[in-house]
């Protein structure tokens, strides 16, 4: 597994083996995202970004997502469509569940049931059909909202799983799940991306944005985010829904 913590420390981006080879990188249209997808980019690898329609509340993200990709130039960019909301369980997939508001305790009802597993699954797929190793996604699990699938353990699980149920990995051609931003603060992956000149105002991270994008400023990820760039001292450049600035 490639954590790449070592990034915490200094603030750059660490030389990776293999640069110059393709990548598939996971993109939700949001802040971390965008931010690992920029990573990869600097590397050097050839990007290939698969965001994927769960069923969430709603398609800004996606229509973020599309705009990252363009923006910070991929060799493909596809949106495969799975149904989470048919399985239900969480706020960002079954409207009846409300996002909350306030900080909860304990892992909150934005929790999608196997989200990550079936968005790795996914880009698990789609690399062995290109003849690529080296999948990205921008799992954090420093400044999030305590989902048990964004741990270093969850990745290097998956990246075992990866390499016992694929043709590639039995035949020794082994797969490589990175989580850049694992270990890192929100401040920290915000001046990472600044820094390869990512523009942030293109990302969508609300739980509950409306239909042009703009952020309801309350929800844990509003808040989070919000914070994030207070601390790494840069200006907040999300658009807000009226009245929630």
């Amino acid at each position: 597994m490639s954590l790449d913590a070592d990034q915490r420390a200094n603030g750059t981006v660490a030389s990776s083996p293999g640069a110059n080879e393709g990548a598939v990188v996971l993109l939700s249209g949001g802040l971390d995202s965008a931010t690992c997808l920029a990573l990869a980019h600097a590397e050097g690898h050839v990007c290939h970004a698969l965001s994927v329609d769960y069923g969430q509340r709603h398609r800004a993200e996606l229509d973020a997502a599309r705009r990252v990709a363009e923006s910070v130039g991929v060799a493909s960019h596809r949106v495969v469509s799975v149904d989470l909301s048919a399985i239900g369980g969480s706020a960002l997939t079954d409207s009846a569940i409300a996002v909350p508001e306030t900080p909860t305790e304990g892992i909150p009802v934005t929790y999608v049931p196997a989200r990550n597993t079936t968005l790795l699954s996914l880009a698990l797929g789609l690399a062995e059909s290109l003849d690529i190793r080296r999948i990205f996604i921008g799992a954090n699990a420093v400044d999030y909202s305590g989902y048990p699938d964004c741990r270093p353990a969850f990745i290097e699980a998956f990246e075992a799983l990866a390499n016992l149920a694929t043709r590639a990995g039995i035949e020794g051609d082994r797969f490589r799940v990175h989580a850049p931003l694992i270990a890192l603060t929100k401040a920290e992956i915000i001046r990472l991306g600044v820094a390869h000149g990512l523009d942030y105002a293109l990302t969508v991270s609300c739980y509950q944005a409306d239909a042009q994008g703009r952020a309801c400023g309350v929800c844990d990820s509003c808040r989070i985010r919000r914070a994030g760039f207070e601390a790494a001292g840069f200006a907040d450049p999300t658009r807000y829904q009226p009245g929630t600035e």
